[in-house]
């Protein structure tokens, strides 16, 4: 009876501990929360760039000891983009909060298994001291039925010393997860104090800058008159810019409609000189019928009816089409016609910073820039076109397939028309105006003669 008492306690320990083990939770590294947090990092190191270079371009706008519309523009993306960092920053924070949490499940969870393992194995421990003599063991295996359940019970008592060193294993398993989760947990409430410093800098920052931002615009506003007036011709000098760019647009859209049209006529009187030759070849053949063959030649020698070409999108050769779409395939992706640089003014219609109610428009983006930035090509492709636009300065077409890239506002253009270019090559200075102190160029993208808005076209404009 002692004995069935011995091996019944044995047993129900062992099945005590072993469960134990298996409600010991896993705990999974945070794959998702560490992406978007280094997303998140990415996207704060990327406003405080813009911001770095806005910065740079405001102290251009500045040395002309005037407030001007170009640095309320800068201000006015100065405070678009710090409102973005705090709230990167605020996103951050929320993550932050969220894997502190986490954290803080985990480290109770953690401490509660330690108990319990902590407490089993005592209690393996005092059972074991206690029942430690070699007779005990022996008796209990001797006093199996037969020679099988004594095999049995020899193997038991062998996995149970293996499964008290198991258990030890986990113990410090368990003490060194819970020492490093403490660690990470205490880290992440200091990096959420910094981060909570940050946004506070960061929010006396833009109240600084919205001061800023009020003062030139009440500057501004006291000779509202005289810049309208100023404003009216910038804006009709842009629309006579747009009509020059759709103009060349045209010219080379007809261009290329005339090539693709003189091709097909050679093609065509190359065929009809074959066919003509290769008839009087067989002349030497019986007049009175026709072979099926020649039948075949007269009836190819009828006119040919010309394909008929859409107007804004002339017919393509392999090597463009393949360019075209391979420039189709970029969107989103295409590299920055500046080095470093931001959008200050976006496609379509929109008011003018300065002045309600005025309204502006723009085929392109303007972007923005520090004096001697370099212009370059967004992708491969051929120049075929360099003018003198009427807003001064000049401007370059580049053709990529069926898709053309325009870049005006340019000096020192360094490619010339028909000159082969390759994605970032270098293909001007981008112009500087001493009056306001503003670096700027105008980038378009055409689908035969539909503009696209470039800002869904290169990378990370948003």
């Amino acid at each position: 009876m002692n004995l069935w008492k011995y091996k019944k306690n044995k047993l129900s320990l062992v099945f005590a501990l072993l469960f134990s083990i298996v409600l010991i939770p896993s705990f999974y590294s945070q794959t998702g929360s560490k992406n978007s947090k280094k997303d998140l990092e990415n996207k704060k190191k990327k406003i405080n760039d813009e911001i770095n270079e806005i910065n740079s371009m405001l102290s251009e706008t500045k040395a002309n000891k005037r407030s001007s519309i170009g640095a309320l523009v800068n201000i006015n993306m100065k405070l678009e983009k710090r409102q973005d960092l705090i709230n990167t920053i605020n996103a951050e924070i929320q993550e932050l909060n969220r894997d502190i949490k986490q954290n803080e499940k985990q480290v109770t969870q953690l401490k509660t298994n330690l108990e319990k393992l902590k407490g089993d194995y005592a209690r393996m421990i005092i059972f074991a001291q206690r029942n430690q003599d070699a007779y005990s063991k022996i008796m209990f295996v001797f006093a199996a039925d037969n020679f099988n359940q004594a095999y049995a019970r020899l193997k038991y008592m062998q996995q149970y010393s293996e499964f008290r060193k198991k258990q030890a294993v986990e113990i410090i398993a368990t003490q060194t997860n819970l020492i490093a989760k403490l660690k990470e947990l205490k880290d992440q409430r200091h990096e959420k104090n910094l981060l909570l410093g940050n946004e506070e800098v960061e929010k006396e920052n833009l109240s600084s800058e919205k001061q800023e931002q009020e003062q030139v615009l009440t500057e501004l506003q006291k000779k509202e008159k005289e810049l309208k007036v100023e404003l009216d011709k910038k804006k009709q000098d842009a629309i006579e810019l747009q009509l020059a760019i759709k103009r060349l647009i045209e010219a080379e859209i007809k261009r290329k409609l005339e090539e693709a049209r003189k091709a097909e006529e050679a093609a065509i009187a190359a065929k009809k000189a074959k066919e003509e030759k290769e008839a009087k070849e067989n002349k030497t053949k019986t007049p009175k019928e026709k072979t099926p063959k020649e039948k075949i030649i007269v009836a190819d020698l009828k006119p040919e009816k010309v394909k008929k070409e859409n107007l804004f999108m002339p017919a393509l050769t392999e090597e463009t089409e393949a360019l075209s779409a391979d420039f189709s395939n970029n969107r989103g992706k295409l590299p920055w016609p500046v080095g470093k640089g931001v959008i200050c003014e976006t496609y379509g219609e929109h008011e003018h910073p300065a002045i309600k109610g005025f309204m502006m428009f723009n085929n392109g983006v303007e972007i923005c820039a520090t004096k001697g930035t370099q212009a370059r090509a967004v992708f491969d492709g051929e120049v075929t076109g360099i003018a003198v636009s009427p807003t001064g300065g000049k401007l370059v077409i580049i053709r990529h397939g069926e898709y053309l890239s325009v870049y005006s506002n340019l000096t020192d253009v360094l490619v010339k028309t028909g000159q082969k270019v390759k994605v970032k090559q270098v293909i001007g200075t981008v112009a500087h105006d001493e009056e306001e102190g503003k670096t700027s160029m105008n980038l378009q993208i055409w689908k035969g003669q539909k503009t696209m808005d470039p800002s869904g076209w290169l990378y990370n404009a948003h």
